[in-house]
């Protein structure tokens, strides 16, 4: 039996291929590093679902279809807005999303992708007191979902961080979210099912949780003044240092050093040069100790890590840092959805039963 699944492959795909022991990832023939910074989320989004829906136009019609999508949602859910602000932000933006039609259709994938840029600045924004503002319709994914959470236009550099955010955790493989979107659409379900089903596996914190308290990591870490006494402490207590291993990658994840690259373009002398440092000095550090302390095991840094920097950087509280992992990851979900539907089976698995045995009468 392989106890998680590991090395069992689930699904054929066209979509992403991840090479743990190389450091690669491919998303449809395009490796990570041609993509992130060059070709903005709409384009991506396009890459994806390429062959999945028939009516799909071209890259600036489909740009213009994502903006129209988010002011549909936002009109549509505006009137839920202050009964989801009573939830945290994460399970507020999910239950929205629940009111949304559970079709097939590309308009029906097209509201899903625009949902999470919507309603976490909106609920964000309830939550301090303020009125949501609305999406523009004309202006980029990224520097809208911006512009809606800070309330100005944001600037080109942090737009365009979002973005390559965005783009770089588009897809990565058969994770658990992923699967998780597999299996409900492989009973034919309808598309906001299969995507509320990846939102509930990327809540927790060994999946989409984790960026967050990197965050908290650091924080503690500047507090406390030793890098390496604080690591080491974690450890002993059998905490997880996070920001660090990977269940696929024996290498270091090639999204990290994407990130770690947009991080350092929106450095300098300020907060987020500061923070940066912090971070790489802290990586270094966890790197070394973690090499001594479990020889075993090859556990390097990770997409988390530089994730919680650049989202830190947009303005996003930590505890949001899911809701906009959710908003890359999205595009990818539909995607493995659609390619379930169209070229998959129901997804049933065998279990062994190792529970007691009745007395069977004769």
């Amino acid at each position: 039996m392989a106890n998680g699944l590991d090395d069992v492959v689930a699904a054929e795909t066209v979509l992403s291929d991840v090479d743990g022991l190389g450091g690669h990832l491919t998303i449809r023939g395009h490796s990570l590093t041609e993509l992130a910074g060059r070709w903005d989320y709409a384009q991506v989004v396009r890459l994806l679902l390429d062959g999945f829906f028939d009516d799909l136009p071209g890259d600036a019609e489909l740009a213009e279809g994502i903006g129209e999508a988010r002011s549909d949602v936002f009109a549509r859910l505006q009137p839920l807005l202050p009964s989801l602000a009573a939830l945290d932000v994460y399970s507020g933006m999910r239950a929205g999303m629940a009111f949304l039609p559970d079709g097939e259709t590309l308009t029906d994938a097209l509201r899903l992708i625009a949902a999470p840029a919507v309603l976490t600045p909106a609920l964000l924004t309830l939550k301090r007191g303020g009125r949501p503002a609305a999406p523009d319709s004309r202006a980029d994914h990224a520097a809208d979902m911006l512009r809606m959470l800070n309330g100005k236009a944001a600037p080109p550099d942090l737009a365009k961080a979002l973005d390559t955010y965005l783009v770089t955790v588009c897809d990565h493989g058969l994770n658990a979210s992923t699967f998780a979107t597999r299996v409900v659409a492989s009973t034919q379900s309808g598309l906001t099912s299969c995507v509320l089903a990846g939102l509930g596996a990327l809540k927790g914190p060994l999946h989409g949780g984790a960026p967050g308290p990197v965050i908290e990591m650091l924080d503690a870490i500047a507090a406390h003044g030793d890098a390496a006494g604080w690591l080491r402490d974690e450890i002993e207590h059998g905490d997880r240092i996070m920001g660090f291993g990977h269940r696929i990658y024996r290498v270091r994840d090639p999204r990290a050093d994407v990130l770690k690259a947009v991080v350092r373009k929106l450095g300098g002398e300020g907060e987020t040069g500061q923070r940066l440092a912090l971070a790489e000095t802290v990586e270094q550090t966890a790197l070394d100790v973690l090499r001594v302390a479990k020889p075993s095991r090859s556990l390097q840094t990770n997409v988390e890590f530089y994730t919680a920097l650049v989202l830190e950087a947009a303005g996003f509280p930590s505890q949001t840092f899911s809701n906009v992992f959710a908003a890359g990851r999205v595009a990818g979900w539909i995607a493995h959805a659609r390619e379930q539907q169209t070229t998959g089976r129901l997804i049933r698995p065998q279990s062994r039963y190792v529970g007691p045995v009745p007395d069977l009468v004769a």
